[in-house]
């Protein structure tokens, strides 16, 4: 009689946290923390369950390069949160929204800033498989223990175009987060420079250089021209890309307000923006 009686609270609250698009369940710690770091930004939050106690939920808040996790207390009736009490979870997103959740030890404030969903739309980009046998490496079986990329991320050669002089050169690029990094070569450590995606407005294929599967990223103060290897691999550049700019789209806090419709025409035309413009640095 006793469990029948506990069994009522626990539908509607089953209801509210359904209802919640950052509520993962039973996302474990260490997961929260490599989807936070790989694909959130400073103030991205999501919802799980805590492993200590069924009445215990877990707030995992990214604050910069690193994630914070802050207990969070069902009573039945409401949500406790260290000395503060809510009726319901959004009430605590909007409470925590406006002033900063925690000052730790360097003084970094935490704000929930951006849920990070449940669902999120994986590019459907797949990289070919490379095999390395133990005799090459030298190393053994025990020794391969598998490393998962970040989801969102891309390495290779690409042949990128010079500003003044309009050669060609073969550089590294990296792409994690909202970065696109270029190097001199895969071995070299610092960047030539750090592409910031949320200031990229277009990235296109493009047909006005000599050479073949060549596109374009349109920057406010610069357009870079890069080609690869194959137009397949060109393709996956590009997609990825846009992927990541789409990503920016819809964290913007502006963009939330818009609605469904003004969203995707904003999407459209954030692809179709072309901006001609030099610049001295290669």
């Amino acid at each position: 009689m006793t469990q029948h009686r506990e069994s009522h609270p626990a539908a509607p609250l089953d209801q509210e946290l359904a209802a919640l698009g950052w509520y993962h369940d039973n996302l474990t710690r260490h997961a929260a923390e490599a989807l936070l770091l790989s694909n959130g930004q400073d103030g991205s939050y999501l919802l799980r369950k805590s492993n200590e106690r069924e009445d215990l939920y877990s707030l995992s808040v990214r604050g910069k390069d690193s994630v914070k996790h802050f207990h969070v207390e069902h009573t039945g009736t409401s949500f406790k949160f260290g000395f503060n009490e809510f009726s319901n979870l959004k009430e605590l997103v909007m409470h925590f929204a406006n002033q900063p959740l925690i000052g730790s030890e360097t003084g970094t404030l935490i704000v929930l800033k951006h849920p990070y969903p449940r669902q999120v739309e994986e590019p459907s980009i797949y990289e070919s498989v490379r095999v390395h046998t133990a005799m090459q490496t030298g190393r053994t079986e025990s020794d391969l223990v598998p490393n998962a990329p970040s989801l969102g991320t891309k390495e290779g050669y690409l042949v990128k175009q010079g500003k003044i002089v309009k050669n060609w050169k073969t550089r590294w690029f990296t792409l994690h987060r909202n970065e696109l990094k270029y190097f001199k070569d895969q071995t070299a450590t610092e960047p030539i420079r750090a592409l910031d995606l949320t200031e990229c407005s277009a990235v296109q294929f493009d047909y006005s250089q000599e050479r073949v599967n060549c596109f374009c990223l349109v920057f406010p103060l610069r357009t870079y021209y890069l080609c690869a290897k194959t137009g397949i691999e060109a393709d996956e550049w590009i997609r990825i890309l846009r992927w990541k700019l789409l990503e920016v789209i819809s964290s913007c806090p502006v963009t939330g307000y818009l609605g469904e419709e003004a969203d995707q025409q904003l999407a459209t035309t954030f692809f179709w923006v072309v901006v001609e413009s030099d610049e001295v640095t290669s």
